[in-house]
C-alpha cells in the first residue's frame, strides 16, 4: 500500500470515529441523557431570563412525532428558567450556544409528575420522551424587545407589498379600501342595518385564509356546528383587524378584510397560522346587539 493511499485509509478512519462520537449518547452527572449534534465554540450560551427561540422535535418511545416546529413553521419561543428537576429538558436547553443542535432524552415519569398530569396513553410508564432541538437564538428581554419592534416595524412594509400584490393578481385591486394601520377593506355586499359601536354584541360568519387559499379557521368550516360566532367588538377579545374591521361594518354587510400580521398574530403566529402571515377573512355582519353604556360619573 503506498503512503498516498495509507493516509486516506486513515483520514477516513478518523472521520469515522469523529462520527460515531458525534452522536454517542452521554449522560450529565444529574442522569440526562443527550446526544450533541453541532456545537459551536464561543457561541452565545443561554442564561437564565433569556428570551430563547428554538425549532424542537418531539417524539415518544415509539418514535410517534408529537410535534413538529419545522412542519409548522413556527418555533417555539418562551424564556428561559432554571429547571425544575434534574434531568430536565430544560437542563438540556441551557446547556447549549446558538446554532447548536441536540436530542435529549427525558424521564417522562419525572416530567409529568413535576406537571403535576398523569401520562398520556400514547406515553409509556418508565419510557423517554425525546427531544431533537435546534437552538435559533437567545436573548435578553431587553435585546428581544428592540430586535421585535424592529422586525415588527419592517414587516408592515413587506406587508403592504403583499397586500398589493395579491389585490392586483386578484384582481381587487381599486375595490378595496385601505386605513391608516394597514388594514384593507373589500364590500362584497352592502348592509342596511346599523354599525356596531365598540362594546356591542355583535354575531358574525366568518372564513379565515392564509393568501395562498390555505383554510385556518371558520364558523361554517368541517368539525364545527355551523353556528355564528358572537362576541363584544372593540374589547379586546379578538385580533386588532377584526376589531377595526368589524366596526366599520353595518348589520347586513358581507366584506373581505385584508389583515397585515401586525393586526394578527405577529411575529409569533398561532397554532396553524406562520409568523407573519397577513391574513384574509370572509365576514357576514348578522345581527349587532347594542350594549348599555357605562352612565357618566356624577360630578
Amino acid at each position: 500500500m503506498t503512503l498516498k493511499a495509507t493516509s486516506v485509509v486513515f483520514l477516513f478512519a478518523a472521520l469515522a470515529l469523529v462520527g460515531c462520537d458525534k452522536y454517542k449518547t452521554k449522560v450529565t452527572e444529574s442522569g440526562l441523557k443527550y446526544q450533541l449534534h453541532e456545537h459551536k465554540d464561543g457561541g452565545r450560551q443561554v442564561k437564565v431570563g433569556d428570551v430563547v427561540s428554538f425549532h424542537l422535535v418531539l417524539k415518544n418511545s415509539e418514535d410517534s412525532v408529537l410535534n413538529d416546529t419545522y412542519k409548522s413553521k413556527n418555533p417555539i419561543r418562551m424564556m428561559y428558567q432554571q429547571p425544575e428537576f434534574k434531568g430536565s429538558f430544560e437542563e438540556g436547553l441551557g446547556m447549549l450556544s446558538v446554532g447548536d443542535s441536540a436530542t435529549f432524552y427525558v424521564n417522562a415519569d419525572s416530567m409529568f409528575a413535576k406537571m403535576h398530569q398523569p401520562l398520556p396513553p400514547i406515553i409509556k410508564k418508565g419510557s423517554d420522551l425525546v427531544f431533537r432541538v435546534k437552538l435559533l437564538n437567545a436573548q435578553t428581554p431587553e435585546e428581544f424587545q428592540k430586535t421585535r419592534a424592529e422586525d415588527v416595524e419592517k414587516q408592515k412594509g413587506l406587508d403592504e407589498e403583499i397586500i398589493k400584490k395579491y389585490l392586483a393578481d386578484s384582481s381587487l385591486t381599486g375595490k378595496a379600501t385601505r386605513s391608516a394601520s394597514g388594514l384593507y377593506y373589500i364590500v362584497t355586499k352592502p348592509g342596511e342595518g346599523a354599525k356596531p359601536a365598540a362594546g356591542d354584541k355583535i354575531t358574525v360568519h366568518y372564513k379565515g385564509t392564509l393568501l395562498d387559499g390555505t383554510v385556518f379557521d371558520g364558523s361554517q368550516q368541517p368539525g364545527r356546528d355551523g353556528n355564528p360566532f358572537e362576541f363584544n367588538v372593540g374589547t379586546g377579545m379578538v385580533i386588532p383587524g377584526w376589531d377595526e374591521g368589524l366596526i366599520g361594518m353595518s348589520k347586513g354587510e358581507k366584506g373581505i378584510l385584508l389583515i397585515p400580521s401586525a393586526l394578527g398574530y405577529g411575529p409569533d403566529g398561532s397554532g396553524p397560522i406562520p409568523p407573519n402571515s397577513v391574513l384574509r377573512f370572509d365576514l357576514e355582519l348578522l345581527n349587532v346587539t347594542p350594549q348599555p353604556k357605562a352612565a357618566a360619573p356624577k360630578k
